[in-house]
């Protein structure tokens, strides 16, 4: 029996036809026979947030490919590559279901940038060699875009893949590519083309990680962890089956992931901070340190509680773009900015509140110290476009302003 044999035999009997009270039967079945009884029993008795309390994240990665199989991290997908192929509303209704379980998608990069590129530009092989393993967490994926020399300006990118026979080989560099050391697949822009416009000689690859002469670094962060990267790639091969869409039309493979990648960091309020900037947990602090009635803190917990509700309805429509098929358009720019702001004053909040206790107090979250946390938020206004690209685009996109004269134009014309 293939994976994909297995995939479909353990998925749940939901389709389109199927009515809402049945959806949410079906769920609950499922939950009562899979999820396991101390995960189950935590989640009745204290929502969500208690089985943090009795699952550690090794366990729940142990157990996610029960999770995968189901179809239901991906309900919307058609089902040979890992989904249920349900409308957006069933999906609501399974989710809903759920969401008491805290059972949140691993594998982000691979189901958020890479899955949208693989739809969208990808071949019928390529989407039935990839998605399943990506909804299964069977095979992490990273984003192999910016470059020393090409960060804000992606289009200056320098890293070259040159043709020989049916291979490709790859010479070059990239930086800031967050967990390329324990991924298996990232998706690689290269140069393909030096003498087009900068813009119309990238080409997009699907590039094995353990491939000799891909070389991983990992680069410290003032955090004291290294979740970023730089990656050496010196002569590197990589079949031409490989490719993402045509050669030298990488650059709307990489407009496909960078969209997505801002309706992610738009709509995940907790990307640089487990699960502790949102309201619940932000008010658990407030009674833990005796601040319930303290106006001034009750007046700020309020401000944000306003910015994350409004951010709150931007990202619904984000998602329901995201579940349709179609990719979000300026309006996960929006969310983006909105996100980096409401997690970043949350983050300052929490500093205010703790005071020097910020150094050993970790906030009684059990995943990770607060003064990480704060350290950590600034990496919000680079990470998935910095704030000047985000504010650029919507100048241009929502409000029609002109665009930036480019670098190096011609008198009288813009970019």
């Amino acid at each position: 029996m293939t994976d994909v044999d297995a995939d479909l035999e353990h998925r749940l009997p939901i389709d389109r036809d199927t009515g809402a009270d049945e959806v949410a039967r079906t769920v609950r079945s499922w939950i009562g026979d899979h999820l396991p009884v101390r995960w189950r029993e935590a989640a009745e008795l204290g929502g969500a947030a208690a089985i943090r309390q009795v699952r550690s994240r090794e366990e729940y990665r142990a157990w996610y490919p029960v999770f995968g199989r189901s179809g239901m991290v991906v309900p919307t997908w058609p089902a040979e590559y890992g989904g249920l192929d349900v409308s957006p509303a069933t999906a609501r209704v399974i989710d809903r279901e759920l969401s008491r379980y805290n059972l949140g998608r691993l594998n982000p990069l691979g189901l958020n940038l890479a899955a949208p590129a693989l739809f969208a530009h990808g071949a019928e092989a390529q989407r039935l060699r990839f998605l399943p393993p990506i909804v299964r967490n069977a095979e992490t994926w990273c984003q192999l875009f910016s470059e020393p020399g090409a960060g804000s300006d992606l289009a200056g990118l320098t890293t070259r893949a040159e043709r020989d026979g049916g291979d490709w080989i790859v010479n070059g560099q990239k930086v800031w590519t967050s967990v390329a050391h324990c991924s298996d697949i990232g998706e690689l822009l290269c140069r393909t083309d030096p003498g087009a416009p900068k813009h119309e000689g990238i080409t997009a690859f699907l590039v094995d990680m353990d491939s000799p002469g891909v070389e991983v670094r990992p680069l410290r962060q003032m955090t004291g962890g290294a979740e970023f990267n730089e990656v050496f790639f010196t002569d590197v091969r990589i079949p031409d089956a490989r490719r993402l869409g045509p050669v030298n039309g990488g650059w709307k493979v990489g407009i496909t992931t960078l969209m997505n990648e801002r309706a992610t960091v738009g709509t995940d309020s907790t990307i640089a901070a487990g699960d502790s900037l949102n309201i619940e947990w932000l008010t658990s602090l407030l009674d833990s340190l005796g601040l319930r009635e303290d106006p001034v803190a009750r007046r700020r917990l309020a401000e944000l509680y306003v910015r994350q509700s409004a951010n709150g309805y931007l990202n619904a429509q984000s998602m329901r773009l995201l579940l349709s098929g179609r990719t979000p358009g300026p309006e996960s720019s929006v969310a983006k900015l909105m996100n980096t702001h409401n997690v970043t004053d949350a983050a300052e909040f929490v500093a205010e509140l703790l005071g020097p206790r910020m150094i050993a107090d970790n906030g009684d979250s059990g995943t990770f110290a607060w003064s990480e946390l704060l350290l950590s938020t600034p990496a919000l206004r680079l990470l998935g476009g910095t704030d000047e690209i985000m504010k650029n685009i919507l100048a241009e996109r929502v409000l029609g302003l002109p665009k930036e004269p480019a670098q190096n134009a011609k008198p009288g014309r813009n970019r």
